[in-house]
């Protein structure tokens, strides 16, 4: 490999996603995934969904291809996908299948969007309607869930549904925001529950103890899919900007000043165990960046976006000896309840193993990488040399500000998935 490392002059969402490549030909057989359907390949798929519409590679369609053609049946079924687990998480990957189907026209992919969506259309909700996280937490609403959910229920009923109940879709953001919100921080909390009868939720507001990093970008980044493809004139889409103003106002007061990214507990950064984390700081970009291109944020979010992405570089971004790119300092998992009785306090936050290259961390770098190049000089272009770029877009050439060679470095396919955020 020390003779093929890719060329200097390729963009960072390049070098990002052809490491990804080479270091995982298979998505389901790396970090401990053990073939399962996973919603960890839909984060990195996204962002080579994403790169390919940018540069028109089709290396790059024919990677997602691949991946999903592991699960996806003739007959529209999904490999290890059982629709009665009621699991918000197994949506997740059915993103990708409206561009298979519209690039292939195999029905197979047709089919197997249909049986995610029948899996909304009887999951179990909130008295309010907003979806249980999953059935085996019920009455539970995650952050994260928002995620998983939402940008392909509002997808599948643009392309095959003729456009009917979005509101059901921004339903899910209201509901979410109106009970997880803190009103003196303006951070959403990680979870709630409606019963307010979980061992991790104070008994009085229902709430989860803490305002997780990864979570609110979970948050973010489905707040910015759907305002992509929500028609402008639906009711709701006004309240959906107000609330991704005011979360990513929130963070912007708990942006690290001296790195510029973000810790695993947002608002605890001086607090003992805490640390820079890699995947909520790259969702949180990609959503201001995307939220900016989108025009649901205006040009004074591009300073707290340009020290984000600068400090995600510099801070966690690393280069092998063979070029590939790696992502450190990510925390591996997190969740509440279940069987290892999660607890949502500062210490099972931090206990958390912290990987390099997990797959939600790197799809989401991945993800803000081909956002904030798109605003740079000849963002069609796939490759873009550093003489060529002004100083603020040096970063995503990626040459000089990753030059560390990880020889040694432990963990680089990160570990098991062991939950599901």
């Amino acid at each position: 490999m020390k003779n093929n490392r890719m060329p200097e002059t390729q963009s960072l969402s390049i070098r990002t996603a052809e490491s990804i490549m080479e270091r995982s030909p298979l998505l389901h057989l790396c970090n401990g995934h053990n073939g399962k359907w996973s919603y960890d390949y839909g984060v990195v798929l996204r962002g080579f969904e994403a790169l390919w519409r940018r540069t028109g590679e089709e290396r790059y369609f024919r990677y997602i291809r691949k991946q999903m053609d592991h699960f996806v049946g003739e007959d529209g079924s999904i490999l290890g996908y059982s629709p009665e687990e009621y699991n918000i998480d197994h949506i997740n990957n059915g993103k990708l299948l409206f561009a298979l189907h519209e690039e292939t026209g195999e029905e197979k992919y047709r089919l197997a969007a249909d049986r995610l969506r029948g899996q909304l259309e009887h999951h179990p909700r909130t008295s309010e309607g907003a979806f249980w996280h999953k059935q085996i937490y019920p009455y539970q609403i995650w952050l994260d869930g928002l995620y998983m959910g939402a940008p392909f229920y509002l997808q599948y009923q643009l392309a095959f549904a003729g456009g009917a109940g979005l509101e059901d879709v921004t339903r899910q953001f209201l509901l979410c925001e109106r009970h997880t919100r803190d009103a003196k921080t303006g951070l959403l909390y990680h979870a709630w529950d409606e019963k307010k009868v979980q061992p991790w939720c104070d008994p009085e507001t229902g709430l989860s103890p803490h305002f997780w990093g990864r979570s609110l970008g979970w948050f973010a980044m489905a707040l910015v899919d759907v305002l992509e493809l929500l028609p402008g004139g639906q009711a709701d889409g006004p309240e959906l900007r107000r609330i991704l103003t005011d979360t990513l106002t929130a963070l912007r007061r708990y942006q690290d000043e001296a790195s510029g990214v973000w810790y695993q507990i947002v608002d605890c950064g001086d607090r003992k165990g805490n640390y820079l984390e890699a995947s909520a700081s790259s969702m949180i970009a990609y959503a201001t960046a995307k939220g900016i291109r989108l025009g649901a944020l205006d040009e004074s979010w591009r300073q707290m976006l340009d020290r984000a992405f600068r400090g995600i570089v510099d801070e966690f971004v690393l280069e092998t000896k063979e070029g590939w790119i790696n992502l450190n300092k990510n925390c591996q998992v997190a969740g509440l309840g279940g069987a290892d009785r999660r607890d949502g306090t500062f210490a099972y936050y931090i206990s958390e193993p912290i990987v390099t290259n997990d797959q939600k961390g790197l799809g989401a770098f991945l993800q803000a990488c081909v956002e904030y190049e798109l605003a740079l000089p000849d963002a069609g272009r796939g490759e873009a040399s550093r003489a060529e770029m002004p100083d603020r877009t040096a970063v995503s050439a990626s040459a000089d500000k990753v030059r560390s060679v990880a020889s040694g470095m432990t963990g680089t396919e990160g570990g098991g998935t062991l939950g599901s955020v």
